[in-house]
């Protein structure tokens, strides 16, 4: 991990996926904001880069996470059905409701509560529509471009076929990221009030749950799955 502090957020992770609880917990956004080099972020937070630096040197040398970087794309394709699209789906009614809990029961203390429960119910609506999109667009072409370029197949395929809706999933993405920021503002980090109840701090910990499962959601497509069908796509429309 050398010269670590000039390497992008999403390059770090993208190289040591072990160091995404480190980052997670300094919110050091890295699938939204990932352009920014650690100093660059370390300093926009007033947080101290030999501090983070230790941890993350310490996260590498004691994780056996998954190489995620050495997978193809079917491989990538399963473990985010599997592990983040299931979790959405699953999560985002449960959280909900807890929100509406919350927002009658409180929101006369707690004004703010409504509008976190007015954004969530937006992001569920488009979550929902983001990943039908990724689920039956998406991934079955870059499966159909990882086929062909598997079996060395040259094809004619537009470009669009695979960076047209990469784009719309990447803003959709941003989208998606500015929702919970925005909630994380507006509930003080998730820090829920003294006298809460236990629905009230259950709601906020499924918040920081869903916020901190989109960004490794949002890195293993952008910043691994995406590049890599576009990569394999050029490779089958080159020669032609």
């Amino acid at each position: 991990m050398t010269n670590i502090a000039e390497q992008t957020l999403a390059s770090i992770v993208t190289s040591h996926h072990q160091t995404v609880p480190v980052l997670e917990k300094y919110n050091l956004d890295f699938c939204c904001k990932g352009k920014r080099t650690l100093a660059q972020a370390c300093t926009e937070k007033g947080l101290s880069i030999e501090a983070i630096l230790q941890e993350l040197e310490l996260s590498t040398a004691q994780s056996n996470a998954s190489d995620f970087s050495s997978m193809n794309a079917e491989q990538l394709i399963q473990h985010i059905l599997l592990r983040h699209h299931f979790y959405v789906k699953q999560s985002m009614p449960t959280i909900q409701d807890h929100l509406v809990k919350v927002a009658t029961k409180h929101g006369e203390r707690f004004s703010y509560m409504y509008e976190v429960l007015n954004l969530f119910m937006h992001l569920r609506g488009e979550m929902s529509m983001h990943l039908q999109k990724e689920e039956t667009i998406l991934f079955p072409r870059i499966k159909e471009v990882e086929s062909l370029h598997h079996f060395n197949q040259k094809r004619n395929i537009d470009a669009n076929y695979i960076f047209g809706p990469v784009e719309v999933m990447e803003k959709e993405h941003d989208e998606a990221g500015d929702v919970l920021y925005k909630i994380r503002e507006l509930t003080g980090n998730y820090s829920a009030p003294a006298d809460a109840c236990t629905t009230f701090k259950v709601c906020l910990a499924e918040l920081k749950e869903f916020e901190e499962d989109l960004h490794q959601h949002v890195h293993l497509e952008n910043n691994l799955l995406f590049p890599l069908a576009e990569k394999m796509l050029t490779g089958i429309r080159s020669s032609l």
